[in-house]
């Protein structure tokens, strides 16, 4: 398995060494021979040469059978060079249609809901990746002035949405409660969400075995809160799926876990952890890792490794439970001894 490697900026390094480390135990005991490459993409880089992400080695990463990515943003460049540059690039140009990210809270975990558990708090989300208000379109009309208008466009494909849409009932179809639910806002946006709605009716007919339920975005954030287990799998556009994962990781326990895809199906996906670059606690040995190594766990399982992937999903939800906290510098180990913990329930 040729995985390549971009650990990026802050603590991304630092939670893709352990990740690395985790994967490095796993191939041993499963016999999985992985061959990684490495690239130095992120904010040093373009501080010292002006590269952001060069056409030559995008073309090198579409070659590979996956990507294990850590976290791009540095303090002195600009907001959006690397985050659009790299990672909206790389979902863009290698076809990565799919965020798939699982809201799930571990045995032991406590998270933020009061009376909630492990039980309660187990659900996928699956959020289009590639169009919405995120495809980039839009003007301004006078520019600078008091009369200045900004018009951003929000482009949705019948094709990009019905794969989307298909993909969530076949990840349904897979989990014991069979059902999923429609996230979006129907009663206001005229013209994108109608056309999510009757290609999600349309499909779900050839899904009798899947239950299907709709809601308004701001009505899931509500019932995220107060009754999660109402959710198994939502399908979403791409900007509610954005705001929902995150409100997604708060129930978890925090970013300390929150892991996600970006899937391309027939093609190279990219895995990685949720949280940002964290300069305030990089090289200092704070950070937890669990979410990188969580995601080199599902590389393993959308790769054909499912057993492999499920070992390490299985250590990560223990350890999480182990640790005094899940935040950087309250966990009661360092970084380092976090990834060794797991690499102690993987080996054996």
């Amino acid at each position: 398995m040729r995985v390549a490697v971009i650990p990026g900026d802050g603590t991304g390094p630092e939670v893709v060494a352990e990740a690395t480390k985790v994967l490095d135990a796993v191939a041993a005991r499963f016999g999985i021979d992985i061959d990684y490459e490495y690239h130095e993409l992120g904010g040093d880089r373009y501080i010292r040469t002006g590269e952001v992400l060069p056409d030559a080695e995008l073309k090198s990463l579409s070659e590979v059978d996956a990507i294990l990515f850590g976290a791009v943003g540095h303090p002195d460049v600009a907001p959006g060079i690397l985050e659009r540059g790299i990672i909206v690039r790389l979902r863009r140009d290698l076809g990565q249609y799919i965020n798939l990210r699982p809201i799930k809270l571990y045995p032991g975990v406590r998270g933020p809901l009061r009376d909630k558990n492990h039980e309660d708090i187990d659900f996928v989300v699956v959020r289009e990746n590639s169009e919405g208000l995120y495809s980039g379109r839009g003007s301004f009309a006078h520019h600078g002035t008091a009369d200045e208008v900004a018009i951003e466009e929000s482009v949705n494909t019948r094709h990009g949405v019905e794969r989307c849409i298909r993909f969530a009932f076949e990840l349904a179809l897979t989990r014991p409660r069979r059902h999923l639910t429609m996230c979006g806002k129907t009663n206001i946006l005229m013209y994108a969400q109608d056309l999510w709605q009757r290609v999600f009716d349309e499909v779900a007919a050839e899904y009798p075995d899947v239950t299907t339920a709709y809601a308004h975005v701001d009505a899931v954030c509500l019932w995220m809160v107060l009754a999660p287990e109402r959710f198994d799998v939502i399908v979403a556009d791409n900007l509610f799926g954005d705001i929902i994962t995150d409100l997604g990781a708060a129930i978890q326990g925090g970013l300390g876990v929150a892991v996600g895809a970006n899937l391309n199906p027939e093609g190279v996906s990219m895995f990685e952890p949720i949280g940002g670059t964290a300069p305030d606690v990089a090289g200092k040995g704070k950070i937890n890792p669990l979410a990188s190594i969580g995601a080199a766990g599902m590389l393993l399982t959308h790769n054909g490794q499912p057993q492999a992937g499920a070992v390490i999903d299985a250590a990560v939800a223990r350890v999480a439970g182990e640790l005094s906290s899940l935040d950087a510098g309250a966990m009661g180990m360092t970084t380092s001894e976090v990834g060794d913990r797991v690499v102690e329930l993987v080996a054996r």
